[in-house]
This record gives structure tokens, sequence and C-alpha cells, in this order.
């Protein structure tokens, strides 16, 4: 009973926060600033308004799942709101900007797949030019994670009891892609985070690249200096991954995998002019002019503080991987590197009393 009661609460903590983020209430940096919740472009294309803020990136202690290139855990700091679109990239989207179709399977409201990170790119730089704009790009590895957390700090955006409500992935899948949004969404409105297919992101991949954000020195107000990666706070600052590397991020899992892989700080690296059936994205629309600009100036800021930060010591001939694993696989990874955990403070448990609910009856949505 207890189980049942904490379920109905937990849905009507999903509600009060979609409503909220509604009213614009949210906890941003520079204010909230009076911006439509949703959009919808010239593609018919739908964005979900996401506001900036901070959190914590990465895997956590509380997590038995971590692996090594998603620790140290991190803060993180967006500090520009943006657009995100409400469901993955679909096939009838995809065909209309680029007159082609390699997907694997096939139907105009799947997920858009078999797609390497350099065609997402042209897609996006088309899209951009048939709207005359600069204002459409994948989203950072930070932002991705900011946004599909949506405020949690747990494996999942959703109870992991209840992942088949939430996710297409191994157990539910059937080997196939399945329509997008036929799932629930995230506490911000946001569908197919985890699982479907896997999503691009800007950035270049490196397993050990949290690990050199914690080694790099805030700036000091009282000795003059500054530091493009991080606040005076210590939080790291719109990271946009190393300036360089082999493999591009993946993120999110899909419906080939285990539910493991469909955790919120799960990362993966693979070559950015590979393929395959289970691989998408999803675009990001710029709300300002400002975070754009912001996006460039945090890659000039890897690119000049990441090269003379500490590297981190691997124990003798340990290297990292010659070759990125498939996604499909279980990912071979280095041992962990022991850095600091930052330790998030426990919240209050709250004793929910056992209520007699008369039973309800409810038709859902798949």
């Amino acid at each position: 009973m207890l189980k049942t009661v904490s379920r109905h609460i937990s849905g009507y903590f999903r509600i009060a926060s979609r409503l909220l983020v509604a009213a614009g209430f949210c906890s941003c940096l520079t204010g909230c600033p009076s911006l439509p919740v949703e959009g919808v472009n010239t593609l018919g294309m739908e964005f979900v308004y996401v506001p900036a803020g901070s959190f914590p990136m990465g895997c956590g202690e509380s997590d038995d799942s971590c692996l090594y290139d998603e620790k140290p855990r991190h803060l993180v700091t967006i500090s520009q709101p943006f657009y995100l679109g409400k469901y993955e990239v679909t096939q009838a989207q995809w065909a209309t900007v680029m007159g082609t179709q390699p997907n694997a399977f096939k139907g105009d409201n799947l997920p858009m797949e078999n797609v390497s990170w350099n065609e997402a790119q042209e897609f996006i730089r088309r899209l951009n030019a048939l709207e005359s704009t600069d204002k459409y790009r994948l989203p950072t590895e930070g932002e991705w994670e900011y946004a599909a957390r949506a405020g949690t700090m747990t494996k999942f955006s959703f109870d992991a009891a209840y992942a088949g409500q939430y996710a297409w992935f191994w157990d539910n899948s059937g080997n196939t892609t399945h329509p997008v949004g036929e799932k629930l969404p995230n506490p911000l409105g946001l569908h197919d985070m985890h699982g479907n297919v896997w999503e691009w992101v800007e950035d270049w991949y490196a397993d050990d690249w949290y690990a050199r954000l914690l080694a790099a020195s805030p700036p000091n107000p009282l000795r003059g200096t500054k530091s493009p990666l991080k606040d005076e706070k210590g939080f790291s600052m719109d990271p946009s991954g190393p300036p360089e590397g082999t493999f591009r991020v993946l993120r999110g899992g899909g419906w080939s995998n285990d539910l493991r892989y469909l955790r919120s700080a799960h990362r993966h690296g693979y070559p950015p002019d590979a393929r395959r059936s289970n691989v998408g994205f999803r675009v990001l629309m710029s709300a300002t002019r400002r975070g754009l600009k912001k996006l460039e100036k945090a890659k000039e800021a890897a690119t000049d503080v990441v090269k003379d930060a500490p590297a981190q010591a691997r124990p003798p001939g340990m290297e990292p991987p010659a070759s990125a694993p498939s996604p499909d696989m279980p990912q071979i990874r280095m041992p962990e590197i022991k850095a600091p955990e930052i330790k998030m403070p426990e919240m209050p448990k709250i004793e929910v009393p056992e209520i007699q609910l008369p039973p309800v009856k409810l038709k859902l949505p798949f």
C-alpha cells in the first residue's frame, strides 16, 4: 500500500513540476526570461523551453552502475536557457530537409537513425539555411544531461520500477524503434530522453574529461585570476567537451540496450562518421543570441585551459581503448581514477502514512 501511495505522490510531483515550469517558476542564474514554454518551427518540429541553472553532472556514489568515464560527479552551470527538441528528429523531418532515407526502419514518425554525427551536422546546417538563421545545433553533453535529469539526481528521471512506461529498451522494444512520444515524458516534458535511439551531442569524447574539468582551477578574485571553465563557486561553466578527439559523444541509450545504458549519467564514444540503426539525434534551438556566443567562448576556453590542466595519473601500462566499442556491447572501461567525490547532502526522508485508497482504473497512453 505504501508503494502505491508513493507512486501517486510521485505522479503529483511530476505534474506540479510541469505546472511550475509552465508558470515560469524556475531556478535561474540570470532570472527567468519571458519566453514560451514550448514552440514549433517552420518544419513542425516541437521544442521545449529549458531554463538556465546548475546541477551535479555525472554518476554519484549512490549509483552502483557507475562506469569510469562517468566520474567524478561535478557541479555544472548552464548559464543560458535554451529550447530542446521535444522528440528525437523523425524520419519525415529528415526527408523534408535532406531528401534521403538511409534509415533501417521505415515510418514517418519513427526516430531518424542510421545517421552519423557528420550527417546530423549537415541536417542542422540545412535547417538553419531554410530559416536563414544559426540558432539550431546539437546540444552539448552538459546541456543534454541537464535536460535529461530535469532536476533529478537519480539513475533515471523516473522510478526505475516503471521504466517500461518511460522508455523503449531491450526488454520491451521488440528489436525495433518506435514512434516518438509514445512513452511518458520526463518532468520537463521531453520524450525518449532515455531509450528508443542513442542521441548524438556536440562534444568530443574523452574518458577522463570529468577528472580534467574537476582539476581545472577556479578563478581567484583576490589574485585577479580568471578561469573560463569555472565560476567563482567552482562550478564548471557551460562545458562543451575537449577541444579535439577521435570519437563524438552519444547519450541516452537505445532500443537494443539493457536498462543500465539508459542512465542519465551514461556516456559513450563513437566515430563521427559511423552509422547504426540505434543511433539518432535531437536538435537544440538557442533561446538567445547570447547563448550562441557562450558556446563559442566555452570551446575556446577548453582549448586554452585543458591543455594546461594537470593530467590524472594512470596505473602503469593502462591506456584508453584504441577504438570505440559498439553501443550494443558492454564497454570495457579503464580502472577508476580516485578523484574527489562531491558529497551531496542527504534529503530528509518523509514518512507517508498508510492510506486506504479506492481502486482506480487508468488507461495508459500506450
